[in-house]
């Protein structure tokens, strides 16, 4: 890898996670403004990495200590300090733990470890949202079956059933992020087949409403923990329906959720990049804080650029001590982010359900959007994923199948009690 030519340009950005579309939006962003990019990835034959973007891919788990190792591989042929990008959660753990190892090479935009790991572990977050008043849905910990055994008594149903963090042990054996639950014993069932997936579990009340009910704030703190960008947007669709991840959103005005956001991000004494989501109750009108990413861009936080707030690129600028961009507030212009390969099939499944016309469908599209993948300057991953799709592989089609037979049980009451918890949810391959 030749860094030296690199690095008399600009100091480069390393961007951790290029093997999903969070980590290939943040690539794209940096390039635009002429930021020399190198990737990390646990998996480079990912779509994602075909990027022309990206200097160089350096093949690493992510996840582990190892990046580490790699960063401080990589750091000394640097002549430049350069930024870090971490694009999943295990890379912010790492960093947090272990910046100091990697301090002297690059520029890495979090609090102190303890802060980063309060906010994203949903059991600690959930207990000091309550310590400083946000408002969030009735909770429990499950560290055993009587947490369990509890939970089934006392909350109210529906409820979710989901790992503080997303282990690499809950994503080898499940895609969904959480399990919705309609009674104590679905919950109790859940509980066993998932318990032996994360250290412990989080029980929540469920919050009535759409995708569209669900908001959320991407942000960026400066070192005095000032919020330098603000950017809310709400989801329209997401897949898996219910308990998925965005797959069409759009910008919005809703200063409830701002507020959340800086109350919540303000009293952790934050610093890097924040993202908080927030559901409205259909049935009252009250928002609920849901969770909070961390240190990380997430996958709708290219939504602000196409909304003309250049969210990504203030974090190298404030970092190098660069002058800021000049467009830092949000104009509520109704700039939309598409995934359109899930996009297609969430929007199917409510046609199917007769939730969603084909006019409405086309009209949700209509209006100036960034697409997840496809760039007409960058199209391979495009092209990659869409030929990944259109011929899938046996092996790839049984575990799409499964994730996507998970999520629909959740949907069906009775598959929920005869097939989701005691058979359906069967380790991917």
């Amino acid at each position: 890898m030749k860094t030296g030519a690199i690095d008399r340009a600009r100091p480069a950005a390393v961007v951790i996670g290029l093997d999903c579309i969070t980590g290939l939006q943040t690539a794209r962003i940096l390039a635009r403004h002429a930021v020399p990019v190198i990737g990390m990835a646990a998996n480079p034959r990912h779509y994602c990495c075909r990027t022309r973007v990206a200097a160089s891919v350096i093949p690493v788990d992510t996840a582990g200590e190892s990046v580490i190792e790699a960063l401080e591989r990589l750091g000394p042929s640097l002549t430049r300090r350069a930024v870090l990008y971490p694009c999943t959660d295990g890379a912010v753990l790492q960093l947090a733990r272990h910046r100091a190892r990697v301090a002297q090479w690059f520029h890495v935009a979090l609090p102190d470890s303890d802060v980063v790991e309060m906010l994203m572990d949903k059991n600690r977050f959930s207990a000091f949202a309550g310590t400083v008043g946000l408002p969030i849905p009735r909770s429990c910990r499950l560290a055993n079956r009587s947490d369990a055994e509890r939970a089934a008594a006392e909350l109210p149903f529906p409820c979710v059933i989901k790992p503080p963090i997303k282990s690499p042990s809950w994503v080898r054996n499940t895609a969904a992020k959480a399990f919705r639950v309609d009674t104590a014993a679905q919950l109790l069932a859940a509980y066993d087949r998932c318990a032996g997936w994360a250290e412990d579990l989080i029980a929540q009340q469920w919050v009535e409403g759409p995708d569209s009910a669900l908001y959320s704030c991407n942000c960026y703190y400066d070192r005095g923990g000032k919020p330098v960008v603000t950017f809310v947007a709400r989801k329209l669709r997401q897949w898996p329906p219910g308990t998925g991840t965005s797959c069409l959103g759009e910008e919005c005005r809703n200063d409830t959720v701002l507020d959340l956001t800086r109350r919540a991000f303000d009293a952790a004494g934050f610093h890097g990049l924040g993202y908080l989501e927030v559901k409205r109750d259909v049935r009252t009108g009250e928002h609920f804080v849901i969770e909070a990413n961390v240190g990380r861009p997430t996958g709708r936080s290219a939504i602000a650029e196409a909304g003309g707030v250049e969210l990504t690129y203030t974090m190298y600028c404030d970092l190098l001590g660069l002058p800021l961009p000049g467009n830092l507030e949000q104009r509520y212009t109704g700039a939309k982010w598409i995934f359109w390969r899930q996009d297609v099939r969430s929007a199917f499944h409510y046609w199917r359900r007769g939730e969603l016309s084909l006019a409405s469908w086309a009209r949700s599209w209509m209006g100036h959007a960034t697409d997840a993948v496809f760039s007409w300057h960058d199209p391979a991953p495009f092209v990659a994923d869409l030929a990944q799709g259109l011929i899938p592989g046996r092996r790839r089609r049984r575990r799409d199948d499964r994730s996507t037979s998970r999520a629909h049980l959740l949907q069906s009451p009775v598959l929920r009690t005869k097939r989701g918890l005691n058979g359906g949810m069967a380790r991917d391959g």
